[in-house]
């Protein structure tokens, strides 16, 4: 390792992703130099946060893409969420929010990742007081006094840099989090997520369903171009089988599950899928190492809620460290648990509604299914609690940070 002074920097923020990629160009706005580090350069096949996966994009997240200057360029990419439609197979009743009811024109959209990838990175590029490395990957951190040093293997070599604050936005199994020390659980759903896109005959509408089934719920997403992506929840065993189905015994298996409200399902793209588990990390921050993303809380997709979590985790951290006195500390005891605590009451209610939601409706317990039921039943009969339940989907419930509430980042 070379022996120079180490490159100074007031923020390094391990993991390039959709989260970390976003605070990035956030502090770039600030009077801090930070350092965004991505292992996998964005556009390549191997990055996990730009893969064919689509995100529902909740109004709240779109106001902070807007705010820091990444929504322009996703507009045209994004397929409005107008309503949404709950139901259960082979059950009375369903529940249906319209964005018009609460006098918005949409609840949200839905992107496809990799246009969330080059809009973010393309802001990165363009962004001064902002350095990135990719592919570059944090391999060691020593917390100092005042400062943590960073290892960064570079272009086949390792260089140490010196930075204030780390944040680590570098998925579930965050490498950054194992090296600052910071514990986490895990619960194992015992369920697969088979995420495909797909074109149905009939225009969906800017309609997305969750349809919850025996084997679990199954989202179909809008998309551009008449298309929708699906999030379908399985167990091990079976989605094995759906992935090694041929396309029109694919499309078969979706219909029988989602019935036909969007006609036949005529054509399926890729599939992929991904093993469903939440993670909780024990703590936000040990010492100058904060989490946030993934990082911090792995969540189940049932709700679609995971990106938009996490991306207020990046509002938040990015409008404490903007309040900051000229010279102030980025990395500071007090600031970080600031940080905890106004994060923690978001995590802790979303993990509530989200796991909730995956018990509720796992559940055969007889009086619980026909609980939920009429529970469907009732909400779609009560305008104020499809108003509550419309704010918590669209993020616009407790504590924002001003990006989120369409403000600047800067009073």
């Amino acid at each position: 390792m070379s022996a120079r002074r180490p490159q100074a920097f007031d923020i390094v923020v391990a993991g390039g992703g959709m989260v970390g990629g976003a605070l990035a160009v956030a502090l770039s706005a600030l009077p801090f130099r930070t350092l965004v580090v991505e292992a996998t350069p964005p556009g390549e096949a191997a990055q996990p946060s730009y893969d064919e996966r689509a995100t529902a994009v909740s109004e709240s997240s779109r106001r902070i893409l807007e705010g820091i200057g990444c929504w322009a360029g996703l507009a045209g990419h994004a397929a409005p969420i107008r309503e949404i439609h709950v139901s259960e197979r082979g059950a009375f009743g369903a529940t249906r929010l319209r964005a018009s009811e609460q006098g918005l024109q949409s609840f949200g959209h839905v992107v496809e990742n990799r246009a969330l990838g080059t809009a973010v990175w393309d802001r990165i590029r363009d962004a001064g007081n902002l350095a990135a490395w990719s592919p570059a990957r944090v391999l060691g951190l020593v917390q100092e006094s005042g400062h943590v040093d960073v290892a960064i293997e570079r272009d086949g070599r390792t260089v140490k840099v010196r930075a204030r604050l780390v944040v680590a936005a570098d998925g579930a199994s965050s490498p950054a989090r194992e090296m600052a020390g910071i514990g986490h659980d895990v619960h194992d759903y015992g369920q697969v997520a088979v995420i495909a896109n797909v074109t149905p005959a009939n225009d969906h509408g800017g309609t997305a369903f969750e349809r919850f089934t025996a084997s679990g719920p199954l989202a179909v997403l809008p998309l551009t171009q008449g298309r929708a992506s699906i999030v379908w929840t399985l167990p091990p065993d079976r989605a094995r089988d759906i992935l090694a189905l041929e396309d029109a015994a694919f499309l078969a298996a979706l219909q029988a599950a989602f019935g036909y409200r969007l006609g036949l399902f005529r054509r399926a793209g890729a599939r992929t899928a991904y093993p469903l588990t939440l993670v909780q990390a024990h703590t936000w921050h040990a010492g100058r190492v904060a989490l946030a993303g993934n990082a911090a809380h792995g969540i189940h997709p049932v709700a679609g809620q995971g990106f938009n979590l996490g991306l207020r985790d990046a509002a938040a951290l990015a409008e404490l460290v903007a309040g900051l006195a000229t010279g102030g500390d980025p990395g500071s005891a007090e600031l970080l648990d600031n940080y905890a605590e106004w994060r923690d009451a978001d995590r802790a209610r979303t993990v509530r509604d989200t796991d909730g939601l995956v018990q509720l409706f796992t559940s055969e317990f007889g009086l619980l299914r026909a609980g939920r039921r009429l529970g469907l039943v009732g909400l779609d009969l009560f305008p104020p609690a499809r108003a509550a339940v419309a704010r918590r989907g669209m993020g616009l419930a407790g504590r924002l940070p001003r990006l989120a509430l369409g403000r600047p980042l800067c009073p």
